[in-house]
Protein backbone atom coordinates (compact mmCIF):
# COMPACT_ATOMS: atom_id res chain seq x y z
CA UNK A 1 0.00 0.00 0.00
CA UNK A 2 2.86 2.33 0.63
CA UNK A 3 4.02 1.81 -2.87
CA UNK A 4 0.67 2.76 -4.31
CA UNK A 5 0.08 5.85 -2.25
CA UNK A 6 1.92 9.01 -2.67
CA UNK A 7 2.57 11.06 0.35
CA UNK A 8 1.59 14.62 0.39
CA UNK A 9 5.04 16.04 0.91
CA UNK A 10 6.65 13.96 -1.76
CA UNK A 11 4.97 13.92 -4.89
CA UNK A 12 4.83 14.44 -8.43
CA UNK A 13 6.20 17.72 -9.46
CA UNK A 14 5.59 16.84 -13.03
CA UNK A 15 8.77 14.91 -13.28
CA UNK A 16 7.11 11.53 -13.18
CA UNK A 17 4.98 12.11 -16.26
CA UNK A 18 1.75 13.38 -14.76
CA UNK A 19 -0.02 15.55 -17.29
CA UNK A 20 -0.22 19.26 -16.49
CA UNK A 21 -3.57 21.00 -16.94
CA UNK A 22 -3.85 22.91 -20.23
CA UNK A 23 -4.24 26.65 -20.09
CA UNK A 24 -6.78 27.50 -22.72
CA UNK A 25 -9.34 30.29 -23.33
CA UNK A 26 -11.98 28.49 -21.28
CA UNK A 27 -11.71 31.10 -18.52
CA UNK A 28 -11.89 34.10 -20.90
CA UNK A 29 -15.47 33.63 -22.14
CA UNK A 30 -17.08 33.50 -18.68
CA UNK A 31 -15.18 36.66 -17.71
CA UNK A 32 -16.44 38.52 -20.81
CA UNK A 33 -20.01 37.33 -20.19
CA UNK A 34 -19.76 38.46 -16.58
CA UNK A 35 -18.73 42.00 -17.62
CA UNK A 36 -21.46 42.17 -20.29
CA UNK A 37 -24.06 41.05 -17.74
CA UNK A 38 -22.87 43.67 -15.24
CA UNK A 39 -22.98 46.37 -17.94
CA UNK A 40 -26.52 45.41 -19.05
CA UNK A 41 -27.68 45.31 -15.45
CA UNK A 42 -26.27 48.79 -14.84
CA UNK A 43 -27.95 50.19 -17.97
CA UNK A 44 -31.32 48.67 -17.05
CA UNK A 45 -31.01 50.05 -13.52
CA UNK A 46 -30.14 53.56 -14.73
CA UNK A 47 -32.96 53.64 -17.31
CA UNK A 48 -35.45 52.47 -14.69
CA UNK A 49 -34.38 55.19 -12.25
CA UNK A 50 -34.62 57.86 -14.98
CA UNK A 51 -38.16 56.80 -15.99
CA UNK A 52 -39.32 56.71 -12.39
CA UNK A 53 -37.83 60.15 -11.70
CA UNK A 54 -39.36 61.78 -14.77
CA UNK A 55 -42.70 60.11 -14.12
CA UNK A 56 -42.71 61.41 -10.57
CA UNK A 57 -41.73 64.96 -11.52
CA UNK A 58 -44.07 65.32 -14.48
CA UNK A 59 -47.00 63.37 -13.08
CA UNK A 60 -47.58 64.30 -9.49
CA UNK A 61 -45.01 67.01 -8.81
CA UNK A 62 -46.08 69.23 -11.70
CA UNK A 63 -42.65 70.77 -11.79
CA UNK A 64 -42.43 70.93 -15.56
CA UNK A 65 -40.69 73.98 -16.96
CA UNK A 66 -43.03 76.73 -18.11
CA UNK A 67 -41.70 79.36 -20.47
CA UNK A 68 -43.24 82.74 -19.75
CA UNK A 69 -44.99 84.34 -22.70
CA UNK A 70 -43.54 87.80 -23.07
CA UNK A 71 -42.87 90.05 -26.01
CA UNK A 72 -39.32 88.79 -26.34
CA UNK A 73 -40.55 85.17 -26.62
CA UNK A 74 -43.58 85.84 -28.81
CA UNK A 75 -43.45 84.29 -32.26
CA UNK A 76 -42.82 86.68 -35.08
CA UNK A 77 -45.48 86.56 -37.78
CA UNK A 78 -44.02 85.84 -41.21
CA UNK A 79 -44.23 88.38 -44.00
CA UNK A 80 -46.95 87.63 -46.53
CA UNK A 81 -47.91 89.07 -49.88
CA UNK A 82 -51.25 90.89 -49.86
CA UNK A 83 -54.20 91.13 -52.21
CA UNK A 84 -56.32 94.27 -51.89
CA UNK A 85 -58.37 93.94 -55.08
CA UNK A 86 -61.63 93.28 -53.25
CA UNK A 87 -62.06 96.96 -52.51
CA UNK A 88 -64.60 98.45 -50.13
CA UNK A 89 -67.63 96.33 -49.25
CA UNK A 90 -70.79 98.16 -48.15
CA UNK A 91 -73.77 96.17 -46.91
CA UNK A 92 -76.19 95.82 -43.98
CA UNK A 93 -76.41 93.31 -41.15
CA UNK A 94 -79.39 91.00 -40.67
CA UNK A 95 -80.56 92.73 -37.47
CA UNK A 96 -84.23 93.85 -37.25
CA UNK A 97 -82.87 97.39 -37.34
CA UNK A 98 -79.93 96.80 -39.70
CA UNK A 99 -76.48 98.19 -39.10
CA UNK A 100 -74.36 99.41 -41.99
CA UNK A 101 -71.09 97.59 -42.56
CA UNK A 102 -68.23 99.22 -44.45
CA UNK A 103 -65.20 96.98 -44.78
CA UNK A 104 -62.07 96.95 -46.89
CA UNK A 105 -60.53 93.47 -46.58
CA UNK A 106 -56.94 92.61 -47.44
CA UNK A 107 -56.05 88.95 -48.01
CA UNK A 108 -52.62 87.62 -47.08
CA UNK A 109 -50.97 84.75 -48.96
CA UNK A 110 -47.50 83.23 -49.25
CA UNK A 111 -44.79 85.39 -50.81
CA UNK A 112 -43.92 84.59 -54.42
CA UNK A 113 -46.98 82.33 -54.78
CA UNK A 114 -48.01 83.36 -58.27
CA UNK A 115 -50.72 80.69 -58.50
CA UNK A 116 -52.54 82.10 -55.46
CA UNK A 117 -52.18 85.62 -56.79
CA UNK A 118 -53.60 84.58 -60.16
CA UNK A 119 -56.54 82.76 -58.55
CA UNK A 120 -57.37 85.73 -56.30
CA UNK A 121 -57.31 88.09 -59.28
CA UNK A 122 -59.41 85.67 -61.34
CA UNK A 123 -62.00 85.29 -58.58
CA UNK A 124 -62.31 88.99 -57.74
CA UNK A 125 -66.05 89.12 -58.42
CA UNK A 126 -66.65 85.94 -56.40
CA UNK A 127 -64.63 87.39 -53.52
CA UNK A 128 -66.66 90.62 -53.52
CA UNK A 129 -69.88 88.60 -53.52
CA UNK A 130 -68.55 86.36 -50.73
CA UNK A 131 -67.75 89.32 -48.46
CA UNK A 132 -71.08 91.00 -49.20
CA UNK A 133 -73.01 87.80 -48.36
CA UNK A 134 -70.87 87.11 -45.30
CA UNK A 135 -71.43 90.50 -43.67
CA UNK A 136 -75.14 90.62 -44.56
CA UNK A 137 -75.69 87.20 -42.91
CA UNK A 138 -74.30 88.36 -39.53
CA UNK A 139 -75.80 90.25 -36.63
CA UNK A 140 -74.21 93.41 -35.23
CA UNK A 141 -73.14 91.58 -32.07
CA UNK A 142 -71.28 88.97 -34.14
CA UNK A 143 -69.32 91.66 -35.98
CA UNK A 144 -68.45 93.84 -32.98
CA UNK A 145 -64.89 94.74 -32.11
CA UNK A 146 -64.86 92.04 -29.40
CA UNK A 147 -65.21 89.37 -32.09
CA UNK A 148 -62.77 90.74 -34.65
CA UNK A 149 -60.30 87.85 -34.37
CA UNK A 150 -63.14 85.34 -34.62
CA UNK A 151 -64.52 87.08 -37.73
CA UNK A 152 -61.07 87.07 -39.39
CA UNK A 153 -60.53 83.37 -38.65
CA UNK A 154 -64.02 82.47 -39.88
CA UNK A 155 -63.53 84.42 -43.12
CA UNK A 156 -60.15 82.78 -43.70
CA UNK A 157 -61.60 79.30 -43.11
CA UNK A 158 -64.57 79.91 -45.41
CA UNK A 159 -62.40 81.36 -48.18
CA UNK A 160 -60.01 78.40 -48.09
CA UNK A 161 -62.77 75.77 -48.02
CA UNK A 162 -65.59 77.17 -50.15
CA UNK A 163 -64.40 79.95 -52.46
CA UNK A 164 -60.81 79.20 -53.43
CA UNK A 165 -59.72 76.10 -55.32
CA UNK A 166 -55.95 75.73 -54.92
CA UNK A 167 -55.01 79.06 -53.37
CA UNK A 168 -54.70 79.39 -49.61
CA UNK A 169 -55.29 82.60 -47.68
CA UNK A 170 -52.93 82.88 -44.70
CA UNK A 171 -54.61 85.83 -43.02
CA UNK A 172 -57.33 88.47 -43.32
CA UNK A 173 -56.73 92.13 -42.50
CA UNK A 174 -59.03 95.14 -42.66
CA UNK A 175 -57.86 98.62 -43.60
CA UNK A 176 -61.39 99.76 -42.81
CA UNK A 177 -64.07 98.02 -40.77
CA UNK A 178 -66.90 100.28 -39.68
CA UNK A 179 -70.15 99.15 -38.17
CA UNK A 180 -72.74 101.84 -37.51
CA UNK A 181 -76.46 102.13 -36.98
CA UNK A 182 -78.73 103.03 -39.89
CA UNK A 183 -80.39 106.43 -39.60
Amino acid sequence: MADDEVELGEGTDGAEGAPEPKKSGNGLIPKILKFVAIGLGAIIFIVTIVFITFGFLNGSGKQAAVIPQTDSYAAIKPVYATYDGVGTIMTRTRDPTPYNVVANPILEYDLNDNATQAELIGRKTQLIDFFRRYFSSKYQTELGSDNEAKVKNEIQELLNTTVLDKARVRGVLFTQFDLFETQ
